[in-house]
C-alpha cells in the first residue's frame, strides 16, 4: 500500500480545532482538501502530518504554533484612526477588515480594541499564537 510522501498530491478531509476543541475549520460538510505537498500551501505541521499516511487513515494531529501561524507580533498592531473608516461602519472589537496595500493587493484585518477616536488593528493571523489540533483522514494520494 502507498503511504504519502514529499510532492505528493493528496485529498484530505480534516477538522481543525483549538486545544480547548472549539472546531474552528472542516471539510466534512465539503468536497475533501485537494493539495500538492511541497508547494507552501499548508502550514508546516499539517503538511508533515500528512507524510507516511495510507488512504483511508485516520489520525489526529497537534500542532504547535511555531509549525502552525507563529507567535502573535505586537508590530503588526496599528492604531487607526476612526474618520478613516466608511461613515457606515461602527466598530467592534474582533470585527474583521478588509484594506488596501500599495500594490493593489488586499490585507485582513481584526479590530483588537476601539478607543475614543481611534481603533487597534491587528494583522496577525487570526490562529496565531495559539496550539492546533487536526483530525485527518488520507481520502486519496492522487
Amino acid at each position: 500500500m502507498s503511504k504519502v510522501k514529499e510532492n505528493d498530491v493528496v485529498k484530505v478531509h480534516y477538522t481543525g480545532k483549538l486545544s480547548n476543541g472549539q472546531v474552528f475549520d472542516s471539510s466534512l460538510e465539503r468536497e475533501p482538501l485537494e493539495v500538492q505537498l511541497g508547494q507552501g500551501q499548508l502550514i508546516p505541521g499539517f503538511e508533515n502530518g500528512l507524510i507516511d499516511m495510507a488512504v483511508n487513515e485516520k489520525k489526529t494531529i497537534t500542532i504547535e504554533k511555531k509549525d502552525a501561524y507563529g507567535d502573535i507580533h505586537e508590530a503588526l498592531f496599528h492604531k487607526v484612526p476612526k474618520s478613516d473608516l466608511p461613515q457606515d461602519i461602527k466598530p467592534e472589537v474582533g470585527m474583521g477588515l478588509v484594506g488596501s496595500n500599495p500594490d493593489g493587493s488586499q490585507q485582513q484585518f481584526r479590530i483588537a480594541k476601539v478607543e475614543a477616536d481611534d481603533i487597534i488593528i491587528d494583522a496577525n493571523h487570526p490562529l496565531a499564537g495559539q496550539d492546533l489540533v487536526f483530525d485527518l483522514e488520507l481520502v486519496e494520494i492522487l
